[in-house]
């Protein structure tokens, strides 16, 4: 039965980009500020709608293709806010430049991409949500309009287009075997079917899925583009289609039988994306590049929870509340290095809490947030996720967990110390220009950040015991 009002907040994303796209072309630069508003007012209403319908019962839309539940409730609300924040960002980085309206057409195109992804519960619209999160990515990345810009938009082109192409190959393998694309019907056909080919296909759509969350074995455009494009660009492509991303590589593995291994494949990929990513960022002296590679670790992390579905109860649970703290928590650390556009090596934040508290503040938290100290929502996420693999018989796993988090702290230390030593005498370090507007969103969204971690905590417990 098609229901298409269910899925109005993904009407008010793709209608919203269209309509800002098609108007930026008839209002002038320096009036540019209206579409940012224009999508502001979307983004809200997308959040709003969104959080009403999460509390009706889960349902499906279009003959259940597309799962109307509490994942994508929350990944509408997470995928919309974190959007926002971003919005914020660009407000200050690129308000008046020639490609205004369209950047912000595309942050709306591939958040509608990124929440259709969450909601897949059909292979064809997996597909679908794929392509519309993708595309969108890849121009945003070039409109840097600078050779790294231009090195990072190719990488991620050809890496996207080899990753689609496998992805599309499972989806060509498990509907030839199945004879159909709906999870619903997969989940029953699939066991029954040659074992060998499952597998391949489940590979080579968990390889794909892994291009849009950043993580092995497609990881390795994420630094190269968190460094080369614009901040704008960074802290979207590294935060808002991870979340849709994971939730269609969950959806997916509580559809792949079991005797097909596909838990240990996770936990894998898991445990090699979380400690390659974390050994790789020890090294760099970027910021951005930094904190690529740091979503590369955390793509790990938030993969750990996928291998316990239906062994633990709080495989689902955890998931959605790392990706909510992790979703703020990123972005507040991003937009630091977005609010201080000259600071491009560690060493210029040296002497940052003595001119800037504020800011300092803000990007302790975020890191510490990353690492996963408490009281920040990371750790409770950190601690759920560890907990389910636990439950689900990957005690290793949660080791892994652990260690990489201890592993973590000592690269992010290399960006704290200095931020709290006596200021240099550098002129970057001194008179460094400061993006008010992004400042104030680094603040706030490390603060809720705080807030989550607050909250949870003590219902974690409460739930726990």
């Amino acid at each position: 039965m098609m229901r298409p009002l269910l899925l109005v907040p993904e009407m008010l994303l793709a209608g919203g980009a269209l309509a800002a796209l098609i108007g930026g072309s008839f209002v002038p630069r320096h009036r540019q500020w209206i579409i940012r508003i224009f999508t502001a007012v979307v983004l809200v209403a997308t959040i709003v709608v969104a959080a009403i319908q999460l509390g009706e019962p889960a349902t499906s839309a279009f003959d259940n293709s597309f799962a109307v539940d509490t994942a994508t409730g929350i990944a509408r609300i997470l995928a919309a806010s974190g959007t926002l924040l971003i919005l914020a960002i660009a407000a200050d980085e690129i308000s008046g430049t020639a490609r205004e309206s369209e950047t912000y057409s595309l942050l709306l195109f591939s958040t509608a991409g990124a929440v259709l992804l969450a909601g897949a519960n059909d292979l064809l619209a997996l597909a679908v949500g794929f392509l519309l999160a993708s595309i969108p990515l890849y121009a945003l990345i070039g409109l840097a309009h600078t050779a790294a810009g231009a090195e990072a938009a190719l990488k991620t082109y050809l890496l996207g287009a080899l990753f689609g192409i496998l992805l599309l190959l499972g989806v060509t393998v498990l509907t030839g075997l199945s004879g159909t694309t709906t999870y619903p019907e997969l989940s029953q056909r699939l066991p029954d079917m040659p074992r060998g080919a499952v597998a391949v296909a489940a590979v080579a759509l968990l390889a794909g899925l892994m291009f849009k969350a950043g993580g092995v074995p497609a990881h390795f455009w994420v630094p190269d583009a968190a460094q080369g494009t614009s901040a704008t660009a960074a802290t979207f492509l590294t935060t808002v289609p991870k979340i849709g991303a994971l939730i269609a590589v969950f959806r997916l593995a509580g559809v792949l039988p079991t005797s097909v291994s596909w838990a240990v494949a996770v936990a894998v990929v898991a445990a090699v994306s979380m400690t390659l990513g974390n050994l790789a960022a020890y090294w760099q002296s970027d910021p951005r590049r930094l904190l690529g590679w740091s979503t590369v670790s955390q793509v790990g992390f938030l993969l750990v929870p996928i291998v316990a579905i239906g062994r633990s109860d709080l495989a689902l649970p955890s998931l959605l509340l790392y990706l909510a703290g992790y979703t703020v928590t990123n972005i507040a650390a991003f937009a630091v290095t977005a609010a201080l556009p000259e600071h491009r090596d560690l060493t210029d934040f040296r002497g940052l809490a003595y001119r800037r508290p504020g800011l300092a503040a803000a990007l302790l938290v975020a890191l510490l947030g990353l690492v996963g100290t408490p009281p920040t929502a990371v750790f409770v996420g950190k601690l759920t996720t560890a907990t389910a693999a636990w439950d689900g018989e990957y005690a290793w796993l949660a080791v892994v967990v652990f260690v990489n988090s201890v592993l973590s702290l000592f690269y992010y230390l290399r960006w704290i110390v200095p931020v709290y030593r006596e200021p240099g005498d550098s002129a970057v370090t001194s008179e460094a220009v400061l993006r008010r507007v992004t400042a104030r969103t680094a603040i706030l969204a490390s603060a809720v950040s705080l807030a989550l971690g607050l909250v949870a905590g003590p219902l974690w417990y409460v739930v726990s015991r």
